[in-house]
């Protein structure tokens, strides 16, 4: 499995990719991986909004199972993928790429801290 180690990870499985105060979310290769083939992506957001940390952000759907998608950090939300409505598919296919979520304005940058670094998150994989 791919997890690179420019991203940051949450136990909930979602990534962030940081550049400047805006922030990046989308799911890993390991959560798509469990999820199998993706089929549906949600996410009933608006540009604008303002996300908390832990929040639910959205739901996921695959031919398996149906997960929600929760905030590893708090902020304004700049962007949503948009491609992932008519193609779900990209979570799969790029889960760090094209297969993002969406890019919020980090309102607590803090936050990042309590994020695990590539290392710590395939540690943390192997441990459950």
């Amino acid at each position: 499995m791919n997890h690179p180690a420019d991203l940051k990870y949450s136990k909930t499985d979602e990534w962030v990719r940081v550049q400047g105060d805006q922030a990046t979310i989308g799911i890993t290769d390991y959560a798509q991986d469990q999820l199998g083939d993706v089929v549906y992506v949600e996410i009933p957001l608006t540009p604008g909004q303002q996300i908390g940390r832990d929040q639910k952000f959205g739901d996921i759907e695959s031919v398996k199972a149906t997960s929600e998608l929760v905030a590893p950090v708090s902020g304004e939300v700049l962007q949503i993928n948009e491609l992932l409505k008519d193609h779900p598919e990209l979570v799969n296919e790029q889960p760090y790429g094209d297969g993002w979520m969406l890019v919020v304005k980090l309102s607590n940058p803090a936050e990042l801290n309590d994020l695990m670094t590539a290392e710590q998150y395939i540690a943390y994989l192997e441990g459950r």
